[in-house]
């Protein structure tokens, strides 16, 4: 391989572990799999291996010059969108459903996930490193201290599993925390049975003060005044995801009536 390698950006710690990178690589599931994006592949040590998969339709998306140069010099093979994946448009790129793979920046990871929620049509499946904290977070359930938003909006339409751990020492410049690798895979629900855009707003309003009473953080966020709900003396990490459904609906109900 020739030219530089390229440095530290975007909040990205480039991972240095050949076998780490496999494993990551052989987290696809590649049954039905034509299209495939990896998400920031920086040095490419994840690259070579999905190479390997034979994947019709395989594209890697990178924003960082110094990258796209050094990626097309290793692998000139290699299908490059030069791009942010935060604007990227899955649905006029790609036909097919696609899978999306990456040892993702810690930085932007949850904006990752929440792009992936929005194109949950396109997006069949998800493998790929974050920070270990956000992992925790997305696989939490009920009364968990990271139970949160992405863990109740993502589990409508996704099975998510926690693989592994990785420790710091695999990247260059060694992250302060450990990072881990999740995968999920889109299941068959059509969706909650309420307004989706209404949940995201009740979710969000419920979680962003996760130590308050759901009455509290409801009526602030939605000016209800004394109607009451069943619901409301529990906080949000003690209801599941058909609780949240029924609150939207309740919500929705009592909105109607104003």
């Amino acid at each position: 391989m020739t030219g530089v390698r390229p440095k530290k950006h975007l909040g990205q710690h480039f991972l240095t572990d050949k076998a780490t990178a496999k494993r990551i690589a052989d987290t696809l599931m590649l049954e039905g799999v034509d299209s495939l994006l990896e998400v920031g592949p920086g040095t490419g040590m994840l690259t070579g291996f999905l190479l390997e998969k034979g994947v019709p339709d395989f594209r890697v998306i990178e924003i960082d010059n110094e990258s796209v140069e050094y990626l097309n010099s290793a692998y000139p093979e290699l299908d490059i969108i030069k791009g942010d994946f935060l604007k990227y448009d899955l649905n006029a790129n790609f036909e097919s459903k696609v899978a999306i793979i990456g040892n993702f920046p810690f930085n932007i990871s949850s904006q990752i996930f929440f792009k992936v929620l929005e194109n949950r049509d396109k997006v069949s499946q998800l493998a790929g490193m974050i920070q270990k904290e956000v992992a925790e977070r997305i696989v939490a359930g009920p009364g968990s201290k990271t139970y949160g938003i992405l863990s109740v909006l993502l589990k409508y339409y996704y099975n998510i599993e926690y693989l592994f751990t990785v420790p710091p020492d695999v990247f260059k410049p060694r992250p302060k925390v450990e990072a881990a690798v999740i995968r999920m895979s889109r299941n068959d629900s059509t969706g909650p049975a309420c307004d989706e855009k209404l949940l995201k707003r009740v979710v969000k309003a419920t979680f962003n003060h996760r130590r308050k009473m759901i009455r509290n953080s409801i009526r602030s966020a939605f000016d209800i005044g004394e109607e009451q709900m069943n619901l409301f003396k529990l906080r949000p990490e003690q209801i599941d995801l058909d609780d949240f459904v029924n609150l939207t609906n309740w919500v929705e109900e009592v909105l109607n009536k104003k």
